[in-house]
């Protein structure tokens, strides 16, 4: 599971990463409002820790905006803020959960798992975006009513891609997460591209609308319609 703290102070930040680290949880830190809008909407995490008080865009901003946008990644808000009308506001921005510093680490891990359990798309049977599913257990992927003969691989990208839904996916964190490859020498970009055409010929060949979507220079998409 991948989970990215957003908290400007360095002490907090790095406390944070130490302990979802020893949780076995692979974490990346952004320290400014730019740099997690980047992250957050270049790269897949099931867990954004967001702090609101932040250099450049302030948290709640990047929430509405990645909600605006359709990115359903799990959000829990770590503050110093405790009136009633700043958790209203986050609720109402689209986070998940709320904590206010400081904060004992049992209690937000505690909370963090909550969250990746809580009707987690990486732990579905089942994965629908709009007339296209993916069944975990049968192997089976569906278009239009229609079954989908896919490779092992080819099933393993669409499930990555399905699993972030509306997010920016890297060739970066797909050679990491679905080729498991972290100690190549050479790139897997053209390995990578070659799937993702062989895989989009058959979900999306001869159809109106488009599931998946190159973002030129950045990665790929999976959303039902134009990204």
């Amino acid at each position: 599971m991948r989970i990215l703290v957003v908290e400007d102070e360095r002490k907090v930040a790095d406390a944070l990463c130490e302990g979802l680290a020893a949780e076995r949880y692979d974490v990346a830190v952004a320290r400014t409002g730019d740099d997690a809008f980047v992250r957050i909407s270049r790269d897949a995490f099931d867990l954004v820790v967001l702090d609101l008080g932040l250099p450049g865009r302030h948290g709640l901003e990047i929430l509405s905006t990645i909600r605006a946008r359709q990115v359903q990644t799990r959000v829990l808000i770590l503050t110093a803020r405790d009136a009633l009308e700043d958790r209203v506001l986050a609720f109402n921005a689209g986070a998940d959960d709320y904590l206010v510093k400081p904060f004992a680490f049992a209690e937000l891990a505690a909370r963090v798992r909550a969250l990746l359990r809580r009707g987690s798309v990486a732990d579905a049977a089942r994965i629908s975006v709009g007339a296209l599913s993916l069944d975990r257990v049968t192997r089976r992927v569906m278009r239009d009513g229609r079954a989908v003969e896919l490779t092992a691989k080819e099933f393993q990208l669409l499930e990555y891609l399905m699993r972030y839904e509306g997010q920016i996916v890297s060739r970066e964190a797909l050679a990491r997460d679905v080729w498991q490859e972290t100690t190549r020498s050479t790139p897997l970009d053209n390995v990578i591209d070659v799937h993702m055409v062989r895989l989009r010929r058959k979900i999306d060949a001869e159809r109106p609308v488009r599931f998946i979507h190159t973002i030129r220079g950045v990665g790929f998409m999976l959303n039902d319609g134009e990204p």
